[in-house]
């Protein structure tokens, strides 16, 4: 049982090492919100809202998320009791949407609720893996020796699997160049809702380079037409934005608008939801993979978590801390490894998360209490 004593925000901004580039725009900072939820008895767990500084991925903004976090959201958990997380999603369903707000709380209740139990997060959801394959995603590059010098760097870490973003004008030709020199690299591209069908023609001529899948080709909130280009492309497509539902997932199967489903813990709402969508992916033999949204190492290690569960095949976008970061907000760094990332065996989320550096980094901090 978990009684929710009090929880405390932290609006904080990392540096990215480098521009990340897609075709919405180049980012040269991650602001994000993190999340610490204290029992009681004075345990704590941590939790990460992943949505962006501006609404270019999804509705959700940072503000917009602090706003429905203090208003709406942490004021229906204080001073509630609990026997698990997955409680939480009825908790909150007087609250539509808002999926990355209620994913950060719910994630930071599962890393209490595991670490009061003594079991990793990862096992605690019936994770079967120790060690994650991992890929990366690489951003609309100048030039074409910087696409090579990243694909080098990154395939001699370890990384398995290569995302390149695409946009029209920008796509193409830049595929061919990529497969030609790299015949057998595992390479998906995303295109982040650069197009329509008006483009069908030009998206088939991706078939000819025995791509792993496109990634969300056409719009955010649509099914209907991705099925209509699925029928007409080899290439698997890969729906990311156009999930955010289990019912989303399932229409979508139905429909045949996808192969593959990316799936992300604060764009399906947690924890709970992303375990029902493995499980009907799972079902119906579709291909999925976890996703990343430029976290901190707080937000990763609930990645690994998930990811740690059978069906996920496809390596993610579960990077080291150094890919993005001159220094996390966990201890010890996630690293690559021997081609991959182990799961840490502490409980919870299974790393120490360093919160003196937060309050370092916080550009703003709320803590709501439960009066008893």
């Amino acid at each position: 049982m978990i009684t929710i004593q009090s929880i405390e925000l932290y609006r904080i901004s990392m540096e990215l090492k480098a521009p990340f580039v897609t075709a919405n725009g180049a980012y040269v900072d991650r602001e994000t919100i993190l999340i610490e939820v204290t029992d009681r008895e004075g345990n704590c767990g941590w939790g990460e809202c992943v949505a962006f500084a501006t609404p270019w991925y999804t509705e959700e903004t940072v503000q917009g998320s602090w706003h429905i976090l203090q208003s709406f959201l942490i004021p229906t958990l204080l001073g509630v009791t609990l026997k698990h997380p997955n409680e939480i999603p009825n908790i909150f369903s007087n609250v539509k949407r808002n999926q990355m707000a209620k994913a950060g709380l719910e994630m930071a209740i599962w890393d209490l609720y595991s670490q009061l139990i003594g079991q990793p997060l990862h096992q605690l959801i019936g994770g079967v893996k120790e060690e994650l394959k991992v890929g990366v995603a690489i951003g609309l590059q100048s030039s074409m020796d910087e696409y090579y010098r990243l694909i080098d760097h990154y395939s001699a870490d370890g990384y398995e699997r290569m995302k390149i973003k695409i946009k029209p004008g920008n796509d193409i030709t830049l595929v061919e160049a990529l497969r030609s020199r790299y015949p057998k690299l595992p390479l998906m591209v995303d295109a982040n809702s650069a197009y329509d069908l008006n483009d069908i023609a030009h998206l088939q001529q991706l078939d000819d380079y025995n791509l792993m899948m496109i990634e969300q080709p056409l719009a955010a909130d649509d099914i209907v037409d991705h099925a209509k280009l699925q029928a007409k492309m080899n290439t698997p497509i890969c729906l990311d934005e156009s999930i955010i539902t289990y019912d989303d997932a399932r229409k979508a199967i139905e429909l045949g608008s996808c192969q593959v489903i990316n799936v992300k813990l604060g764009r399906v709402g947690g924890m709970t939801e992303a375990i029902r969508i493995h499980d009907l992916c799972k079902e119906h033999d579709i291909a999925i993979w976890c996703g990343g949204m430029l976290e901190s190492g707080i937000g990763r290690a609930h990645n690994m978590a998930l990811a740690s569960l059978s069906h996920f095949t496809i390596p993610g976008d579960i990077s080291a801390s150094a890919r993005y970061w001159h220094k996390d907000v966990i201890l010890p760094e996630v690293k690559i490894e021997h081609g991959g990332v182990l799961l840490p065996s502490g409980a919870g989320i299974g790393f120490e998360v360093n919160k003196e550096y937060i309050e370092h980094l916080a550009l703003e901090r709320l803590k709501l209490n439960h009066s008893r």
